[in-house]
Formats: C-alpha cells, sequence, structure tokens
C-alpha cells in the first residue's frame, strides 16, 4: 500500500495540472489545499506550497493573496531547521519563489542568516537568498552580516560574500553609499583575495553609477602591488582608463602593468589596451602617446590572440589618418567609439527569465527547482518495459534497454591497422568539401605564414607517388595558375595530410610553405613539406604528416580547418577544408562487450545525443559493419527490435576519448537513426557527421 504521505504528493501534483475556471474556484482549492501546509513532510508542503502559487495566478484578490503569502512564509521557514541536505532542497525551492514573490519571505530574512557549522553549500544559496530579500529597510543587517562573513576562513565563502555587498548597492541606489563604505573597510584589512575581490566589485559599482564615487580611487591605487589575479588587474585596468583625466600618475600606474604586457592573460591584455587607447585620448600628450606605440605594437605583433590583435588594428586605424604611419592626432571617430557613453548595467539578482520561472515553479518540489533547469533538459527518452521485444534479453535494474541490450551478434569482423581508410579512396565535389572563399582576406589569419615559423620548411625533397583524385580546395581559375587538392587521410595509424599541386601558370613555382591555423584538434605539420619545382603543366603529390593538440584553439569543437600555403613566386593563398572525425578513429577504440555496456551506463544520460540520416540506406548489415572497420569504428553486437536492426559500435580518438554508437533501421529502407554516448558530448555532431559520411560510401 502507498506511503499516504507520497499519495498526498501525487495528489498535490496532479492539481497544480488543473486550471480552475476562475479566481472562486481557485480560492476554493486553495482553502482545501491550505491545511496541508502544516503537514510534517518536507515534500507534502512543497507540493502544496507549489499548489498555492499556481492557484494565486488566477486569484484578484489583493487582500487573499497578502494572506496567503503570510501563511505560506512558516511552513518554508520551518523547512530550514531540518537537516542540511533538505535545507538545500528547500533553499533551491525558495530561491525560486522569492524571485515570483518576494514579499513571501520580506520579513524573515534572519532565518537566512548563515551558521557557522552550515555546510558551505547551504551558505552559498543563502547568500543568494538574502541578495534577493535586501532592501532599503534591512540592508543594514545585511551589510553587518556579509562583513562578517568576508572575515571567515573558506576563501571561497569571503569571496562569494564580498561579491554579494557589491550587487546589493547595484540593486539598492540609496544603500550603495553604505556598501562601497564596507568595501573600503574590507580592502583596509589588506587580506590580498578580498582585496582583489572587492576591486572586482567596485568596478561594477562605478558603471552602475558613473562619476559619483570616484573620490574611493585612490584608496584603490594603494592595493595596486597586491593584484594577481586576472579579473582583478583587468577590473583595476579598467577603473584607470575611465577616470584616466582624474588620476594625476594615469600613465605612471598604466606603466607598471605594460612591463608584463607579453606575459598577461588576454582578459588583462586586452583591458590593458583599450586603457592605455582612453589615456590617449584624455590626454594626448607625450608619454602617453609612446605608451600608445608600445602597446599597439605588442598587440599587432607579438601576439597570436586574434581577438587582442583585431581590436589593436582597429584602434590603430581610429587613431590614425593613414595605418601605415605612427599614431599622431587623435580623430573624433576614436572618441565616439573608445570614449562612447556606456549602457549601465543592472541587478542581476533575478536572474531567470519570466517564462523559464514560470515553468520552475509549476515543477516545484522536483528536480527541476533543484537544478533550476526545465526538465526537458535533463531528462532523456527511456523505453517502458511494453516497448521491450521477446528478443530484448537485458539486464535486471537497467533502465533504458537499447542501451544495455548488446545481445547475441556475431564476432567483430577482424581489420588491419594499415587498411587505408576510405577518404584515400573516394572525392567528394568541391562543393562538398568546402568552397574557396570569393576574395581573399588578407588580414583574415594575421601571423599565419611567417619565414621564420619553425613549422614552414622548404621543399627539398622528391613527393610521394599518386594516388587517388583529391578534392580541389584552391582552383587554378582563381589563384594564378595554381591549383591545391587536399584531404586528410589516417594510414598505418598515423594521420597525414594528402596534397595535389597542380601548376597551370606560365612560370616554375618552388619554396612551397604551409602553415595550419589554430583549429579545434590542434592539427599541424609533423614534418617537411616535400614538394619538388613544379614546371608550367608540372603536378606533384604528397603525403605531410599531421600532429595533433599541438595548435588547439579555443571554442566550441569545429570542423573547420585553415589552411594556408605560399612559394616564391607567389602570394600566400588562404583555404579552408573540413576536418572529418574519422581520421582521429585510432586503432585501439575496440571495446569488450562488457566494457561497452559499464561505460554506457556510468555515463549520464545527458551525454547521449540523437540524431537521424534520412537518406541514407543500409542495404547490409555485414557490409556496414566492413565499411566502419576500415575507419576504426568496431563492431560489439546486434540484435532485432520489432521490424528494425539494431547495430552497436565503438570508436576512440586521441586521449582516449571514446564514443558509443547505435546504428537502427530497417535493411533495405531509406532512414537511420543514430544515439551517440561519449564522456565529451560536444563533440557528438562531429561524430554523427563523420558516421554519415561513413554511410555514404
Amino acid at each position: 500500500m502507498m506511503d499516504v504521505r507520497w499519495g498526498q504528493v501525487f495528489i498535490l501534483d496532479a492539481l497544480s495540472r488543473y486550471k480552475a475556471a476562475d479566481a472562486r474556484e481557485a480560492e476554493n482549492i486553495v482553502e482545501r489545499i491550505t491545511p496541508r501546509l502544516q503537514h510534517a513532510n518536507c515534500a507534502v508542503v512543497l507540493s502544496a506550497v507549489k499548489m498555492i502559487l499556481v492557484q494565486m495566478e488566477l486569484i484578484s484578490s489583493t487582500d487573499v493573496v497578502r494572506n496567503l503569502c503570510k501563511k505560506m512564509a512558516p511552513p518554508l521557514v520551518t523547512l530550514l531547521s531540518a537537516e542540511p541536505e533538505i535545507q538545500y532542497v528547500a533553499l533551491r525551492n525558495i530561491n525560486l519563489i522569492v524571485q515570483k514573490r518576494p514579499t513571501i519571505l520580506a520579513h524573515e530574512i534572519k532565518v537566512f542568516f548563515c551558521k557557522y557549522n552550515d555546510p558551505i553549500y547551504v551558505k552559498m544559496e543563502k547568500l543568494e537568498i538574502m541578495i534577493k530579500l535586501a532592501s532599503d529597510r534591512n540592508i543594514d543587517q545585511v551589510l553587518l552580516e556579509f562583513k562578517e562573513y568576508a572575515t571567515e576562513v573558506d576563501v571561497d565563502f569571503v569571496r562569494r560574500a564580498v561579491r554579494a555587498i557589491g550587487r546589493c548597492a547595484i540593486k539598492l541606489d540609496r544603500a550603495a553609499e553604505r556598501c562601497i563604505s564596507v568595501l573600503l573597510e574590507l580592502i583596509k584589512i589588506k587580506v590580498n583575495y578580498v582585496v582583489q575581490e572587492a576591486i572586482i566589485v567596485i568596478k561594477d559599482i562605478f558603471r552602475r553609477y558613473p562619476n559619483m564615487y570616484e573620490s574611493i580611487i585612490a584608496t584603490l591605487c594603494e592595493s595596486l602591488d597586491t593584484l594577481d589575479e586576472p579579473e582583478a588587474k583587468a577590473s583595476m585596468i579598467w577603473i584607470i582608463g575611465e577616470y584616466a583625466e582624474r588620476i594625476d600618475n594615469a600613465d605612471e600606474l598604466l606603466e607598471s602593468f605594460l612591463e608584463s604586457f607579453p606575459e598577461e592573460p588576454p582578459q588583462v591584455q586586452l583591458q590593458l589596451l583599450t586603457a592605455t587607447v582612453k589615456l590617449f585620448l584624455k590626454k594626448p600628450t607625450e608619454g602617453p602617446q609612446q605608451m600608445i606605440q608600445v602597446v599597439l605594437n605588442n598587440a599587432t605583433v607579438e601576439t597570436d590572440n586574434p581577438d587582442l590583435r583585431d581590436r589593436a588594428y582597429i584602434y590603430w586605424r581610429l587613431l590614425s589618418t593613414d595605418p601605415e604611419v605612427c599614431v599622431s592626432i587623435s580623430s573624433q571617430a576614436a572618441k565616439d567609439v573608445v570614449l562612447a557613453e556606456k549602457p549601465v548595467i543592472s541587478d542581476d539578482s533575478n536572474q531567470l527569465d519570466p517564462s523559464l520561472l514560470d515553468e520552475l515553479l509549476a515543477n516545484i518540489a522536483t528536480l527541476s527547482s533543484v537544478y533550476h533547469k526545465p526538465p526537458d533538459a535533463f531528462v532523456t527518452r527511456a523505453k517502458t518495459a511494453s516497448q521491450r521485444t521477446e528478443d530484448d534479453d537485458y539486464p535486471d535494474g537497467n533502465e533504458k534497454g537499447y542501451s544495455a541490450n548488446v545481445g547475441d551478434g556475431g564476432a567483430s569482423p577482424s581489420t588491419s591497422s594499415s587498411s587505408v581508410p576510405y577518404t584515400a579512396a573516394r572525392q567528394p565535389s568541391p562543393a562538398q568539401v568546402m568552397p574557396a572563399p570569393a576574395s581573399p582576406v588578407p588580414d583574415l589569419l594575421g601571423d599565419l605564414i611567417g619565414l621564420d615559423n619553425n613549422a614552414i620548411v622548404p621543399a627539398d625533397q622528391p613527393a610521394m607517388p599518386s594516388g587517388p583524385p583529391l578534392p580541389i580546395l584552391l582552383p587554378a581559375s582563381t589563384r594564378q595558375g595554381l591549383q591545391i587538392s587536399a584531404q586528410l587521410a589516417r594510414q598505418d595509424g598515423q594521420i597525414f595530410y594528402s596534397l595535389m599541386f597542380e601548376n597551370n601558370s606560365q612560370i616554375t613555382l618552388d619554396g612551397f610553405m604551409i602553415q595550419f591555423n589554430k583549429n579545434s584538434f590542434g592539427l599541424a605539420a609533423a614534418g617537411p613539406l616535400q614538394v619538388p619545382p613544379l614546371a608550367p603543366g608540372a603536378a606533384a603529390r604528397t603525403l605531410l604528416p599531421m600532429v595533433v593538440f599541438q595548435n588547439m584553439s579555443p571554442g566550441p569543437p569545429s570542423s573547420l580547418l585553415q589552411v594556408a600555403v605560399k612559394n616564391n613566386q607567389q602570394p600566400v593563398w588562404y583555404f579552408n577544408d573540413k576536418i572529418s572525425l574519422h581520421v582521429f578513429f585510432t586503432e585501439d577504440g575496440r571495446m569488450e562487450r562488457t566494457s561497452f555496456l559499464e561505460t554506457w551506463r556510468s555515463l549520464p544520460d545527458s551525454n547521449e545525443v540523437l540524431t537521424e540520416f534520412p537518406g541514407i540506406m543500409v542495404g547490409s548489415a555485414e557490409t556496414t559493419m566492413d565499411r566502419l572497420a576500415a575507419s576504426n569504428v568496431f563492431f560489439i553486437a546486434k540484435r532485432k527490435h520489432v521490424n528494425q536492426d539494431v547495430l552497436y559500435f565503438s570508436a576512440k580518438i586521441p586521449r582516449g576519448i571514446p564514443f558509443l554508437i547505435e546504428l537502427t533501421t530497417v535493411i533495405g529502407n531509406p532512414g537511420v537513426k543514430c544515439a551517440t554516448k561519449t564522456p565529451n558530448p560536444e563533440l557528438a555532431p562531429l561524430c554523427f557527421e563523420a558516421i554519415e559520411t561513413l554511410l555514404k560510401i
């Protein structure tokens, strides 16, 4: 028999989905639900709160709403006297409730004051709620608490407390000065991480209240030598640049940072660049002029950060009438851009979108309200028992049939590590690879080509023998007669870049060099580019060995590979290629069935990604296994599900990242469903592209 408590929870959850016909019916429902607020079980209490919040949306009487808010406060406060785990769940739910109805707990802020023995996760949640409930009426109490928290021993909690003071200053205009006074008192304590966090939040306060609290800048500058964290440095530099005209020695302060400019992290370099430009525009004297020339030179010539380099080029052109000469006179355009009025930052205490907040409130007392995510963000599809077929032989306790049943299937087809992948045997059309850009952009890759780069080696050895045709990436018609065809391939456990050079010009071409821009897989040349001098009408093919994870680019994984090639007779040519993930599939990617099952179960459901290939038809399971095995995608097992065949494969890329792959199809009919589970789900789209390409052969 079901426990009566959980029975009440289920009934309340069901009622919360019922929409009352009018305000009167909503009031009647709430009246019957209100006694559940006194229940001893926290799940029943939270479900009752959810039910009341939903019905309150239909109640128009302000007196009824006010009374209901008063009735909900005591049970929510009572939840905070339970054990820490229940406190945490209650706090996550309360966090949502006060964003929608802050009046419910507006007078109960003291119950959220942190106790010395509260676990850190409870303290962090209490801080967030205190910020949301802070008002002009209780701000003095709140600041006293935050100031005390800022002297504790837990560094993360101290940082969060200092940041909370800044957020209160941004939220409450009339309390900003009191918040700044507390921050200055904390700075005088001279605790390094407290000082740095205070400077970060004061920068935001300056953004929120421009030209109001600049008198404290002198105090901040006294702590300049203690700054060693990137965000704190960047914040202090922003303050100096923003108020350079009011700081007598602003040039000296910025110059102290310039000494270590090449070693600074990107966010500090970007702020230093902008602050120096601001200083020059506000004080166009000889000192700042020399500083701006040094900074622009460092940011354009001595860096490989494209963001920094591009911003420096923009500033250089804004500051100079001729981009080729030194900075001479600031232009009005530069002032309009660099010194433009900045948008005022706002209170971020209520961070959730209103529609998302409503959805989360409708899911109070569930995991959704603890994660602060809608259910579909972390709940994935699952089979029910009625969907399983007779031949499904799942182990007991498994939640996902298709993931655990890698039932009896034939042995994996054998493969040789030296088998040449499909890329060496199939030539896609140029449009399928990547079209060449319509017009060259000289500065697109910045310092991609440089004769002093050790990775660029002149050709002095004969090319490799010719092989299957390659996709054309650089057509001769648009590149002064030079045509380049290329494709990545895997051979004997090594990644190569197979290239074909064709000289359709009227002169001999020699001295070929190549360079790869930073990319998601760090592909770079592992040896010299071996191309002999090409007479008019001649062609040569070569295999360039590659290394991985040497030239990494930040950001989400991308299949884009940017390449630059030059020779002694022509300018640098740029073209784009596409990285196919299957060339990274290693020869040791085969998994035993038990290992496959254990790995699948160990990965969270959120790591599973699904897609469909509607235009692909699998004519034979055996042929598909052989085709995938040739590119190191190894067969694990096969099973029948209704009239569909389900095939399981494993693959692995360098650094030991596995891909567990499930293909579902009706043999002989178009349409393939593909699911993959991997520790790095952001790579799933690239895996799908590779599998789709292999199936199309």
